[in-house]
């Protein structure tokens, strides 16, 4: 399978899922999601990973003056959390369903912007500096090394020296993901999170979770 086909597979199958039942794909906890118990869990993921952690995120800024990037998101679940923590955020998603269905749920969230990317790179993005970039519950759905390396290089490109990549991969290394596996993605071991680090101009400072599922990253730009 080509990148190309990869990448329209991707669209094509996340289309899929967002018309089918959107909420369950983006956290597959429920598949009844209510409107204020689906933006609850993105306003729980914000307070477990980045409430937690502001002195890495922030580094001394106030948050209501960063910038920040998400991959991957979706139906706006962790979207509209970010923007009620930083001044602005800029999403992407490789789904058309899934960006009109964040652009209805963000309609009262005028510091948030979506847009729908190619599934590999942030071009869509406004070319300034970001103060922050963050994805969870995203890289372990793409069945893509050069993908993930793609993204990870992009962010590199929108922020600002010394500036937080905090995101999460698929941990566990005994999963082998076929490419056209669009749900199961590929594994990183904590070796391969370090090469991945240094070949793309982060400093791996920190990591948690080596072999489970959710296998957190902490990328410094140097």
């Amino acid at each position: 399978m080509t990148l190309q086909e990869q990448l329209k597979k991707m669209r094509t199958d996340w289309d899929a899922r967002a018309k089918e039942n959107a909420r369950y794909y983006v956290a597959t906890l429920k598949d009844n999601w209510t409107d204020e118990e689906f933006f609850a869990s993105g306003e729980q993921t914000v307070d477990e990973e980045i409430r937690t952690d502001m002195i890495n995120v922030c580094q001394g800024k106030d948050p209501k003056q960063m910038r920040v990037v998400e991959i991957g998101c979706g139906a706006g679940r962790v979207t509209r959390a970010l923007a009620s923590v930083f001044g602005e955020v800029h999403a992407v998603d490789v789904s058309g369903e899934m960006i009109t269905q964040a652009r209805s749920a963000l309609q009262r969230t005028p510091n948030a912007f979506v847009y729908q990317n190619n599934g590999m790179d942030l071009s869509v993005i406004p070319d300034n500096l970001y103060d922050f970039a963050f994805s969870t519950i995203v890289f372990q759905h793409i069945p893509s090394r050069e993908v993930i390396y793609n993204y990870v290089r992009e962010v590199n490109r929108l922020l600002r020296p010394g500036a937080l990549f905090k995101f999460q991969v698929q941990g566990y290394a005994a999963l082998e993901s076929a490419p056209d596996n669009t749900w199961e993605g590929v594994a990183f071991s904590d070796e391969d999170a370090v090469a991945m680090a240094e070949a793309c101009g982060f400093e791996p400072r920190h990591r948690h979770g080596a072999g489970d599922q959710y296998f957190w990253l902490w990328y410094f730009k140097r």
